[in-house]
């Protein structure tokens, strides 16, 4: 017969026991935001894929609850903004272009260094995870200078021109006032044209009020935000898919989360990566037949005209190549592993670039 002791002695383990498991439960509640709209399409599958996905499976594999505050559109974070909003913590999760960061991530835009690129984003963002795992450099440095851990790379759909003329060759852009943002106005600078740097939520007032005279821009960009109404001209010159958003998670709400959350995360997040490259192929061909049907007049250059181009180009990743590894980064070792990479999954440059 047990003492009054044991019983007793029993009784309190069970009771702690009830408290650890009880305590093991959370509620989570996690801020994710990005400064564009949820009609980009990363962001539209931050909202329909990732968030629901993550929330899904927490309550299916863990004893824990999960709820995501959201904010697109600029509604908690700016476009410009979005990195500092993850390193203080005033969201927990971000996504956002890499495009907005040239000081603080100037070798994340690495495949703009190399233009012409892969039109297809599925083949863009298996190419940027394959230069992600075999640098340490492009995922540590999120933790270690800005507080965050990458949960995805993010591919946009290929790049080509809009504008408010027609034109046929590159000598016809000389002096002509056209968008990008970051980087990418180099490809303008190049071809001669004068490059304005502006971001997707004013594109339509200033092609309208003659700000500039075009943007580079993929379809959906063009589609979603009703540039084709003021600039009705556009070119598929295939510029590339790029692969220069990220999904951050701030490192220390991380670290804080449970375990079997976290793995969550990461697993739903690689999906999320994969994701944007398909659904980004997929609806090319539907976006370029929605703009001839809203009355855009689109055509495809010649191949020449694409090489013209890139030739103009041609001297440009070595320098920036030489520019990235004087700041102590990776940048040859980069730019080789993307040319590489590349023509591992089938592309052909219609220059190959030399970087070394």
């Amino acid at each position: 017969m047990r003492s009054v002791i044991q019983v007793s002695a029993i009784a309190l383990a069970a009771l702690a026991l009830g408290s650890v498991t009880s305590a093991k439960a959370e509620n989570i509640r996690l801020r994710i935001a990005s400064g564009h709209p949820a009609v980009n399409t990363y962001v539209h599958l931050m909202q329909t894929f990732f968030v629901p996905e993550v929330t899904k499976r927490v309550a299916e594999r863990t004893s824990h609850k999960i709820e995501f505050i959201e904010g697109y559109g600029g509604s908690m974070v700016k476009v410009a903004d979005t990195l500092e909003g993850v390193q203080s913590g005033i969201i927990d999760i971000g996504g956002y272009c890499l495009c907005f960061e040239p000081s603080n991530l100037p070798l994340h835009a690495f495949q703009v260094m190399l233009p012409f690129g892969t039109m297809s984003a599925e083949k863009s963002v298996k190419l940027a995870r394959a230069v992600y795992d075999k640098v340490p450099y492009m995922t540590k440095v999120f933790e270690e200078k800005f507080g965050q851990k990458h949960l995805a790379a993010i591919a946009d759909n290929g790049y080509n021109l809009t504008t408010t003329f027609d034109w046929n060759t590159v000598a016809d852009l000389k002096g002509r006032k056209l968008a990008g943002a970051g980087l990418n106005l180099k490809w303008l600078e190049f071809a001669g044209a004068v490059p304005v740097q502006s971001s997707l939520p004013e594109a339509y007032t200033a092609m309208q009020t003659g700000v500039y005279n075009g943007w580079i821009m993929f379809p959906s960009g063009v589609v979603n935000f009703k540039m084709y109404e003021v600039s009705p001209y556009y070119t598929e010159i295939g510029f590339g898919s790029i692969t220069w958003h990220a999904l951050t998670i701030n490192r220390n709400r991380f670290n804080r989360l449970p375990k079997e959350v976290q793995d969550i995360i990461v697993e739903v997040a690689r999906e999320y990566e994969a994701k944007t490259g398909t659904v980004n192929d997929e609806n090319y061909p539907k976006q370029i037949e929605q703009l001839k049907e809203l009355g855009a007049k689109v055509k495809t250059l010649p191949e020449s005209v694409r090489a013209d181009w890139a030739t103009s180009l041609k001297d440009w990743p070595k320098e920036k190549a030489a520019e990235l590894d004087k700041a102590g980064l990776p940048g040859t070792q980069v730019l080789e592993l993307t040319l590489e990479e590349a023509e591992k999954l089938g592309h052909k440059w219609p220059i190959r670039y030399q970087v070394k």
